[in-house]
This record gives structure tokens, sequence and C-alpha cells, in this order.
């Protein structure tokens, strides 16, 4: 801990305001694949009971027509946000008959890059933009990789809170440039200390054959249908995963509002060498929208984005210089094989004392020697994080991951201290943390090893196992049990009308409509 990180804290402990840290908004966006009752990538288009995917609010698709997200709306509790998913779930489940919503973060049983279908969302220029962007990750990264599934959590701090944080730094800045500001030294944080949510909730130790058929260095066989890393975390967060080499020099620096939007623009502006080989519109087809290297802002993968909520047609670039930063999006969590609706309460608990505990932390810039640091933490744990003796490097220097890792939950504890209210959840989900610090194999990842060890099953038939499972679970609740369905069913329908508007009233060709996009 540094001293300002103890100064932060005991002021905000004195201020004489226990709820100040409280109050926020919280919310999560959880993927998963629709698959059949033999763990194949479902063919079938996004069932219409769920509504468009173009518009509805809260259940969409990602890359792939089968790539279901379930979206919450911003919640002031933690529970709320997880009823609220269960209740999506819960009106989810019927809708996709004998299909199964898949609960690992790896698909499984790929028959190869077609069987992966991109997501449809009908014949509007916006529609059209987002099926070609996908088609155009296809070409730069391959589809399996676009069918990897995880859970994304929404933060921002309650307003109240930004008053009292403005005295306490003596500030002078206006309200979006000192919060921007403060977001980034979040954002700084979590690159630097992101590997211990891989090491405490990671939960892809293994992945099927299917997804790697040549192997990679590092894997060895686990049974005949999957590969694994003995000791690894995430094999999503990892090179095989969502941590592609391709963008490994892309700098996107994050030392301030400024830099991340003109890094991101001159991304978004550069051309590929790479990716002009692959062509933009050819024989009449579009493979991509631009050859660049980013087509757009989202292209750019990192486990954590500053956000602020874009107006119709609104670049996020446009929005962040617009508005300043709003919220923050964590994209770092594994789905929970064994949770129901993929996230427990133990999660995002945590999720939200680490999200405050790199506020409060000392956040310098990063530089490039740092950064080279941080990439090796990144593919250090989620390959190898449970090996006894792991070392990472700070600051140049090596230190025992467990140490380091210590050493921030011993720092968390204040800030759960200042985050309870009064039912003790906060420090409950630190203290069931640091076990899973003492004890390797009490992790997400080892429970998963040993489960599969100890039912001698193959990794596809553990998740049609457990997807069957919450199947069963989720159709036998009661109707009137879930507190949203109006709400939901109403939102499908209203979706539908809202993408027929839309369609109705584009007038634009689609290379014009582009133009004025990017312009």
């Amino acid at each position: 801990m540094t001293r300002r990180f103890d100064k932060r804290l005991a002021a905000l402990a004195a201020s004489g305001q226990p709820g100040l840290l409280r109050g926020g908004l919280r919310g999560v966006e959880k993927e998963c694949l629709r698959v059949t009752p033999d763990g194949l990538v479902a063919q079938t288009g996004h069932p219409t009971a769920l509504g468009s995917a173009l518009t509805n609010r809260h259940i969409t698709t990602d890359y792939s027509e089968a790539l279901i997200e379930f979206i919450t709306p911003p919640q002031r509790t933690t529970p709320d946000t997880l009823a609220f998913l269960a209740d999506i779930h819960q009106f989810a489940w019927p809708a996709i008959g004998e299909e199964l919503f898949w609960p690992l973060s790896m698909p499984c049983r790929l028959r190869g890059e077609q069987d992966i279908p991109i997501a449809r969302y009908g014949r509007s220029n916006v529609a059209r933009m987002k099926s070609v962007y996908r088609q155009g990750l296809g070409h730069r990264y391959g589809r399996y990789m676009q069918a990897i599934a995880g859970v994304h959590f929404n933060f921002s701090l309650p307003g109240d809170f930004w008053p009292a944080y403005a005295q306490l730094e003596r500030s002078q800045a206006g309200s979006n440039d000192l919060k921007s500001a403060a977001y980034l030294d979040v954002v700084r944080n979590v690159r630097r200390m992101d590997w211990l949510l891989f090491y405490l909730f990671g939960a892809s130790p293994a992945v099927c054959r299917c997804f790697l058929p040549q192997g990679a260095p590092g894997l060895v066989e686990f049974d005949q249908g999957s590969w694994f890393a003995p000791h690894a975390t995430s094999l999503r967060m990892s090179d095989i995963g969502y941590k592609n080499a391709s963008q490994d020099g892309l700098w996107i620096s994050a030392n301030s509002l400024e830099e991340y939007i003109a890094d991101l623009t001159r991304a978004i502006r550069t051309p590929s060498p790479a990716f002009e080989r692959i062509g933009v519109h050819v024989d009449g087809q579009w493979r991509q929208l631009n050859p660049n290297l980013l087509q757009i802002e989202n292209e750019y993968y990192s486990t954590i984005r500053p956000k602020r909520s874009a107006l119709s047609g609104e670049r996020p670039t446009l929005a962040l210089r617009r508005g300043g930063i709003e919220y923050l999006e964590l994209r770092a969590l594994d789905l929970d094989p064994f949770a129901p609706t993929g996230v427990n309460e133990r999660e995002l608990l945590f999720a939200e004392l680490f999200l405050v505990y790199c506020l409060l932390q000392e956040s310098p810039g990063i530089d490039a020697a740092e950064q080279r640091d941080i990439d090796f933490n990144h593919r250090a744990v989620a390959r190898r994080g449970r090996e006894p003796g792991l070392q990472l490097r700070r600051q140049g220097r090596e230190l025992g991951m467990r140490d380091w890792a210590a050493e921030i939950l011993r720092g968390m504890q204040g800030v759960a201290e200042l985050l309870d209210d009064g039912s003790g959840a906060w420090l409950a989900a630190l203290r069931d943390c640091a076990r899973l610090l003492d004890d390797p194999e009490a992790t997400p990842a080892a429970r998963v090893l040993r489960e599969l060890r100890a039912s001698g099953r193959q990794l596809a038939d553990f998740g049609l196992e457990l997807a069957a499972g919450y199947r069963r679970h989720f159709l036998s609740l009661p109707g009137d049990s879930n507190q949203h369905y109006r709400m939901l069913e109403t939102e499908a329908l209203a979706s539908l009308d809202r993408q027929c508007w839309i369609e109705e009233h584009d007038s634009l060709p689609f290379d014009e409509y582009l133009a004025a996009y990017y312009a």
C-alpha cells in the first residue's frame, strides 16, 4: 500500500458519511452460447420470443447468432443485479426449446469456422454494419476466438461521492474531468492487477481438442477430447483465448482521456498491411468495414473499458469526448460453470471492492517498460496461476504472486469496511477470496479439473450435464417467481417494433452510411 492510499482511506472513513461509497450503479452482461442437446453450436436463428437482437435492451447477441447476451439494467445493489439476471434466464430458457445455454467460457464440439454463424440483425444499415464488422473479426482472428464467452461487470460510483473526492484531492477540475481522471486511475490499476481476478475466478483451465486441433505450447492432453494447462486459471484470458497476438503491438494509453481517445482514433484510421490483404468489398461482398488496425473501437480487446452511453449513431470515442467517462466495464471474469446464471454474489462484491481499491491506490502513468511487465503477469497467471512459487514482475523486479496478492487483499480490508452496510457481505466475500489464495485447489479452475477427474467425463459432457441441470432448474421455477417477466415480455415485443421502425426509415445506401459514421 502507498501513503496516498492510506490517506484517502482514512479521510473517507473519517468523513462522517459511512455510505459515501455505497449506492453506485452496477450491472452485468453475461454471454453464453446456445447449443444443441448434444453440444453442437446451434444453427437456429435468435428466437423471436426473445425480441430483436438489434434493439432489445436486455437480450441480444454478441459475435454469433448463437452467442446470446443477457444485460441487466443498472442496479443499486448486487442482490438486485443477480435477481434481474436470474429473471432474464428464467424468461429465456423456454424460448430455446430443446437447446441449452452452454455454461463454460470456452466452446466445445466445434466442427469448423462455418459452424459459428455470424449474428444477424435485420436489413437496416446499422444491422448490416454490425454483421460486416463481425465478418471482419472472423477474417482477422478466426471465428473460434469469437465464440468464447464471459461476464462483464459495469460499475459507476454514486454521485454523492464525487464532491467529497474532489475535496479530498483538492481538485479544481470540473466534474466530468475529475470523474474521467479518477476512472482512468482505476483503468491503469486494473491493468496492473487484473491477474488477481484470473486467479480467483478463472474457470477455464481446459479446452476441447476441437478448439486447438494441433494443441499449443504448454498444453497437455487431459483426455482424448481435451487439452489443459496443469496450473492454468483462465485459458480464456490467455494467448489462446482473447489475448490474441495480433493486437500485441497495439498501444492504447490510459494515461489520460485525451491519449486514450487519440490512440483509439489513430488505430481506426491506420491501415494494416495484413488486413489490407483480406480486402474490404470483394466480388460484391463486404469482408470487413475497413482494412485498418481496428474497424471500430470495440475491436480493441482490454480487460477494462472506460464507457459513456452513446447517442444514436455516435461512436464511443466521440461519446467520451463529449461527456467524459460515465462508468467502467470490467471484462475479466470467466463464466462460473457452477452458478446457474454464470456469476455469483462473491464475484460481484469482490469486483466492486477491487475497483474501489484500484481507485484509492496510487496510479501513475504506464510506460512501455511497465506494460511489458503487465503483459508478462497477464500471461503467467492465465496460464500458470496455480503454480507453486509463481513469480510476477513489478517495477522491473520479481515478486511472488501470492505475496503480491496478499498485499492487495490486506489493502482491500479497509475498503470492505468502508463499503460494509451492516450485512457483512463485503467482508465475507473478501475472506472467501483470501481462502482461495491460501488454497489453490479451492479455486474454480482447480474445481473444474477435480470434477472432471472424479467423474471421468470429457469436458463437453461435463458442460452438457451442467447445462441440462440448469435447464431443469429454471424450467421448474413457478412463473410468478419472475418479478420482471411482464417487463421482459413487453420489451421483447417492443424491440421488434423498434427494429421495423429503423428499417422503414433507412434511406442512405450502405457505403454512404459508413462514410457518415466515420466522418
